[in-house]
């Protein structure tokens, strides 16, 4: 059996692809896509970094045994920089039609002549075509050992989620009644994207916790929950359905003695089975997948890997720069979102800020817009204490304070941006940047990102990570 594979672009890449492809002559043009692979457990990705669009005349021409091809010396080129870069060769053309596609007969011949050779050039990476109708795309992929995968879909990543396959997937076949009053608003065909779609949550805690009760009730189908975190008492006023049991307070009161104490905060509820509670309760079919750790851990950036979002709810900036490399490297889109209540020496309070931040492989990423301070990188590597301190809010719970109803302000404007972009009801001039509320004064701020070409997580240039896949190291603990 063949085995399928997904293809992931930026909506900016895809729309000076399509209009090459598609420039209204109802003619075939061909191009080249550099991409980089990455293994999942859910199977192959491949993250495209860079179009190549072929001049007519020059490298696309007529053919001599099909309707046009590329010319040899251009595929050299793109192939020896495939081999080079350890990036996947694609090359691309178009059919007719509008909704299905797939190869000719003649396609698949010339792939079985030409593709050997090609392997051979890029050493040890796959090589590929694609075939592209105005709604629809194709994808033969070869990998080293000769084994195919074929293109399942492609997905667009821009303002809003587009979906590209072979052919349409059939029409949904109705709803669960309980979902009938938002089904309204985006459809059935809606609702079954939610059943389908996988998030990652990092951070359980006061916003975390609320993200995965919408979540759940929304009807998202997967979850990647990681937080390395117990219940505290001090924790119940803003953990979504968190009870005293949870957090062994009959055990951890003052007055007990020391190993009581110790007892009772070994046996407190981790923060992400509370929220496998809370999103049970709101949808039992979804599958739940748990880490207890931090999210530097392999085990955890490999299940992420198979997100289509990815929601960071975690205070760290370790886990800032891996989600950032996270969202670049493999082009999955996500939000960065916190509560910040200052106050000053004597408690009084001075501001309250919200934050949710889009954060997308073509926005500006958190070290463009200076969202990851070296110093504290720097203090949260100095030891196992001090990262513990550091990661997360709760590390200070004494002096940061946190209030439910403002987490809840973040928490609801992240899972209203998610909800548009899967389901494709977002503006395509929506607002790309960083939601600030500012609730003392009942504003809103909008700060749009900055983006510099030359950033090493999401700049073009030869050494950043932008779509690489696997072919960068991630800043993992090792």
């Amino acid at each position: 059996m063949i085995q399928s594979c997904e293809l992931r672009i930026t909506q900016s890449m895809f729309d000076e692809l399509f209009t090459h492809l598609f420039p209204g002559d109802n003619d075939e043009h061909g191009a080249v896509l550099h991409a980089g692979l990455l293994n999942t457990t859910q199977g192959p990705v491949l993250t495209v970094r860079s179009v190549i669009l072929a001049e007519e005349g020059k490298d696309w021409v007529p053919g001599t045994r099909g309707y046009r091809r590329l010319l040899a010396p251009f595929i050299s080129k793109q192939a020896r920089r495939c081999r080079d870069e350890k990036l996947v060769y694609l090359a691309v053309h178009n059919h007719g039609g509008a909704n299905h596609v797939a190869f000719s007969d003649v396609d698949l011949e010339s792939h079985e002549r030409g593709f050997p050779a090609l392997l051979d050039l890029v050493e040890r990476m796959p090589v590929g075509s694609l075939v592209f109708a105005p709604n629809a795309v194709a994808g033969d992929i070869w990998l080293p050992d000769r084994r195919r995968l074929v293109v399942d879909r492609m997905v667009v990543v821009g303002a809003r989620r587009t979906e590209l396959r072979p052919a349409p997937l059939p029409t949904a076949r109705g709803f669960e009644a309980r979902y009938d009053r938002q089904v309204r608003m985006f459809g059935s065909q809606g609702q079954e994207i939610l059943g389908r779609s996988k998030v990652g949550i990092v951070g359980l805690g006061g916003v975390g916790s609320i993200l995965a009760e919408l979540l759940g009730r929304l009807g998202v189908g997967s979850f990647v929950l990681v937080d390395p975190d117990r219940v505290q008492p001090t924790n119940l006023p803003r953990l979504v359905q968190a009870t005293g049991w949870d957090a062994m307070i009959w055990l951890v009161r003052k007055d007990r003695p020391k190993w009581m104490r110790e007892l009772g905060t070994r046996l407190a509820s981790r923060k992400i089975d509370l929220a496998r509670r809370v999103i049970l309760r709101a949808n039992r079919k979804a599958s739940i997948d748990r880490h207890f750790t931090s999210m530097e851990e392999r085990e955890v950036a490999e299940a992420l890997k198979t997100c289509d979002y990815i929601f960071l709810a975690a205070d760290g900036h370790r886990a800032r720069r891996l989600f950032n490399a996270l969202v670049h490297q493999y082009l999955i889109p996500g939000a960065q979102l916190g509560t910040r209540i200052q106050t000053d020496d004597d408690g009084a309070l001075v501001n309250v800020h919200t934050s949710t931040r889009l954060v997308t492989p073509t926005s500006g990423c958190l070290v463009c817009n200076e969202a990851i301070s070296p110093m504290r990188l720097r203090d949260e590597s100095m030891s196992d204490e001090m990262r513990k301190a550091q990661r997360y809010v709760d590390g200070d719970d004494a002096s940061a304070p946190s209030v439910i109803t403002l987490n809840a302000l973040s928490a609801s404007q992240a899972a209203n941006d998610f909800l548009f972009y899967l389901t494709g009801l977002t503006n395509v001039e929506a607002f790309q940047g960083n939601v600030q509320g500012r609730p003392l004064d009942r504003r809103l701020r909008f700060v749009a990102p900055r983006q510099d070409a030359h950033c090493p997580d999401c700049g073009r240039e030869h050494q950043s990570r932008f779509g690489r896949g696997d072919g960068n190291p991630l800043p993992l603990i090792d």
